[in-house]
């Protein structure tokens, strides 16, 4: 249990800080690592036991091993963009590197790597100048005096004049003259080298004789007395190779044993300069002198090695000798440049600096700004400092809040607009006639569907007792809930009317009127209180005292009589409801007046029509007849036809009918208006 908790513990380690494997590829190179380290276990488990195969398995390991490595190099990569290079400014600091440090650098290193190898070839000039320059003045030499053996030889006896005008020669240097191949001349008591057998013109070399190192000139003079030879050699010893080294260095002459690679050095000449700055590096240089195998007249190859090592301080003062106080201010003038360099370098890394936090300092105020967001603090802003694109795109984000700001409080106030009108729209709901109250000789169906949330539209039945029945059709001016508002108050004020009776009346009971009075009023205006002309001047004079001028309605309100089935109707500027009998003929109900509530003191004609068993009363809202398309209105002679040719059907299905054939004639496109169908079919 220890275990697994220790176990769980290092793995939530490991997924805290990324490292816990996740991808096919993490997997596999731990796979791989797993496999690696199993071989290097046996094999070295086998060894001691000298088992065949433990020799085979080395190449697997070196295999698995550089394998491992590279998918190892692989994750690292992915990590380190997926970590490192998270933040915009680490990202900005390595492309500045990449772009500005890195090829600076590597112009420095290229430059540093030129400069030595320069300052090493100047040191190996140097050398070889110096080899090259005692060479001359040693054939100059060796000229010089053949050109004196040979003049005297052609005008006394040689061995005579040899003897006589011998020059005097270093005591480092040799002399030697033939004549015909004989030896009539050895300025010193070593062993004359013997000539080559293939020696025909004059040379200057550098020559390697019985192990030993010369620099030897051969002049060839023809004289009178046969072909002179002269020769003058010197030993390539520890004294030329100080001659060469001076004040530059230490030098070294190395010699190539036959059959082997590895130089060994004959002779070291001079000291290394001591340091004179930080600055003042040592450089090691080195050269082939190309040498002749003075037997057989051959190069050898390769040469002998020359090695030379001192200071740039030795070589700035042998390249700049020659200018005296030039060079001083030359040192300057360099210098100065230098500092001049690197201030630039430093003002340019000053303002990549500024210029990368400006940017991500603005790419972190936006990234802060998103988690205010994130969190729902629209009212977050990010503060402007700057005037460049930065700016104008944190002053777009500013806006953008600001906007979103304004749309969730204007969608907070859409929803509490919505949720008024949700209940407005089940308060109207409430308004329609639910349960219709069914007389013995009138079936009667309504029906409203809004265009909005909720209608402008009205429809009423109202019973009064067995056998009379009040039928109110309206349509308010306006859609929405000023509409509404206004069929609720029709609503109210025509059920008001109908059952509590005329005003008039109430308030002489309120008063005190005597019975005499009352009733004689009562018979005055016996029935009015259903009437719906009475009704319709009453509720206009309320509309036209209690809303805005422009505020009005149509109204059409019917009483119907079942037991003579009379329908006694006033129409207040509402479409003609129509009769439609079995056979075909249409009766229009239009006899009334005005709107209400659009002038005041108005009286409303009343009329009544019989109803034959069979008979449809149809009535309508102008959401029926009129919605449009590319042919045309709906219209009402379409409404009529559709209505006769259903009759038969019951009224909730020919209303059903009706509302769907409105639909497909207005197709896709919203609904213009309010429907409402109220039907009405006596038996």
């Amino acid at each position: 249990m220890r275990t697994h908790s220790r176990a769980l513990r290092a793995r939530l380690w490991l997924e805290h800080n990324g490292l816990f494997p996740r991808g096919k590829l993490s997997f596999f190179t731990l796979y791989v690592l797993g496999l690696d380290l199993l071989l290097i276990l046996i094999n070295a488990l086998a060894s001691p036991f000298h088992i065949p195969y433990a020799s085979s398995l080395g190449g697997w390991i070196i295999f698995l091993t550089l394998f491992a490595i590279v998918l190892i190099a692989t994750l690292g990569a992915r990590w380190s963009s997926a970590h490192l290079l998270w933040r915009m400014r680490t990202r900005l600091v390595v492309t500045y590197a990449f772009i500005g440090v890195i090829p600076l650098v590597l112009l420095v290193v290229i430059a540093g790597l030129a400069f030595y190898l320069f300052s090493g070839q100047f040191a190996a000039y140097i050398v070889t100048s110096r080899l090259d320059s005692e060479l001359r003045g040693l054939s100059s030499r060796n000229a010089t005096i053949a050109a004196r053996f040979a003049a005297d030889i052609d005008a006394v006896n040689p061995n005579t004049a040899v003897r006589e005008t011998t020059p005097a020669s270093r005591p480092d240097q040799q002399i030697l003259a033939w004549l015909n191949g004989n030896l009539i001349f050895n300025s010193s008591a070593e062993n004359a080298p013997s000539l080559p057998p293939n020696l025909r013109r004059d040379l200057t070399r550098v020559v390697q004789d019985r192990g030993a190192v010369f620099l030897r000139s051969v002049a060839v003079v023809p004289t009178s007395k046969g072909q002179l030879i002269v020769l003058s050699s010197r030993r390539a010893d520890q004294r030329l190779l100080a001659d060469w080294a001076g004040s530059l260095g230490e030098v070294t002459l190395y010699r190539l044993e036959t059959g082997t690679s590895n130089p060994t050095p004959i002779y070291t000449a001079g000291n290394v300069p001591l340091a004179r700055r930080a600055l003042d590096f040592r450089v090691i240089a080195g050269a082939e002198i190309p040498v002749l195998e003075w037997q057989t007249g051959s190069d050898s190859n390769p040469g002998l090695p020359v090695s030379v090592r001192t200071r740039l301080s030795a070589l700035y003062d042998r390249a700049f000798s020659s200018l005296g106080d030039l060079g001083s201010t030359i040192e300057f003038v360099l210098f100065v440049l230098l500092i001049i360099l690197l201030l630039l370098e430093a003002a340019a890394w000053w303002v990549g600096t500024k210029l990368s936090r400006s940017i991500t300092g603005a790419v972190g105020q936006l990234y802060r700004a998103t988690t205010y967001i994130n969190r729902g603090e629209f009212s977050h802003r990010i503060p402007i400092t700057s005037n460049d694109q930065l700016a104008a795109l944190a002053g777009s984000f500013n806006s953008m809040t600001e906007s979103i700001e304004k749309l969730i409080l204007e969608q907070k106030e859409k929803q509490r607009l919505q949720h008024e009108i949700n209940i407005a729209q089940e308060v109207q709901a409430q308004l329609f006639p639910r349960q219709i109250a069914q007389l013995p000789g009138l079936e009667v169906h309504g029906f409203c569907r809004p265009a909005r949330s909720v209608s402008g539209d009205y429809y009423d039945f109202l019973s009064l007792g067995q056998q009379r029945l009040l039928l109110a059709v309206g349509d308010v001016s306006g859609k929405g809930i000023s509409a509404a508002l206004l069929m609720a108050t029709i609503h109210s004020a025509v059920r008001a009317y109908v059952v509590e009776g005329i005003p008039a009346l109430r308030q002489l009971e309120a008063v005190g009127a005597g019975p005499a009075a009352i009733s004689k009023i009562h018979s005055i205006l016996e029935g009015a209180e259903v009437a719906p002309a009475t009704l319709l001047s009453l509720l206009n004079h309320q509309l036209y005292h209690t809303t805005p001028a422009e505020k009005y309605a149509t109204l059409f309100l019917a009483m119907y009589d079942s037991s003579d089935r009379r329908l006694t109707f006033s129409n207040a500027g509402h479409l003609p409801p129509l009769v439609l009998a079995q056979t075909g003929a249409v009766r229009r109900l239009e006899d009334g007046g005005t709107v209400v509530g659009l002038f005041d003191n108005m009286i409303y004609e009343e009329k009544c029509v019989q109803l034959r068993p069979g008979e449809i009363f149809l009535a309508y809202s102008d959401g029926v007849t009129e919605p449009e398309n590319d042919f045309g209105e709906f219209g009402e002679q379409r409404l009529i036809e559709l209505v006769q040719e259903n009759r038969d059907l019951s009224l909730p299905r020919i209303s059903e009918l009706v509302t769907a054939a409105v639909d497909d004639w207005i197709g896709g496109v919203e609904q213009p208006d309010d429907v409402t169908l109220v039907l009405a079919r006596a038996r």
